[in-house]
């Protein structure tokens, strides 16, 4: 097709936005074959404590298995208001991938720390974040 691969972009994970991330991870990975939630260390309980988190109250919890990894992720706010899952994929120069996207069709919503925000043609959020 004549594309390079170098500069397109590869599922990341799929993030499901959820009012409960640690429930919805403990379910789906009950559900699917080989997924279980991403084990905390020492380090990641610290940072969830100072911050007056538990793995219980984390807003991110991660489910990794044998294909692409999962991301519930608390989001609040109307439901309609909100896609309760979208993609994240990775690139290894997001301001090319971001360009190309745009190209096709793909609008700007907003920049975040690591990631940006875009809508595809028919108006769902997904993020392009840098490998």
């Amino acid at each position: 097709i004549g594309r390079e691969a170098s500069i397109m972009a590869r599922f990341k994970e799929v993030v499901v936005d959820c009012d409960v991330p640690s429930k919805m991870a403990r379910f789906w990975s009950e559900v699917l074959d080989g997924y279980d939630i991403l084990p905390y260390d020492d380090a990641e309980i610290a940072r969830l404590a100072a911050l007056g988190l538990t793995p219980d109250t984390d807003p991110s919890v991660m489910v990794v298995g044998p294909g692409t990894r999962i991301c519930f992720h608390l989001r609040t706010g109307p439901r309609p208001e909100r896609n309760r899952i979208h993609f994240d994929v990775a690139a290894t120069d997001a301001v090319a991938e971001i360009a190309r996207l745009k190209a096709l069709g793909a609008s700007f919503v907003r920049q975040g720390d690591g990631y940006t925000v875009l809508k595809d043609i028919e108006g769902n959020n997904f993020c392009v974040v840098s490998e």
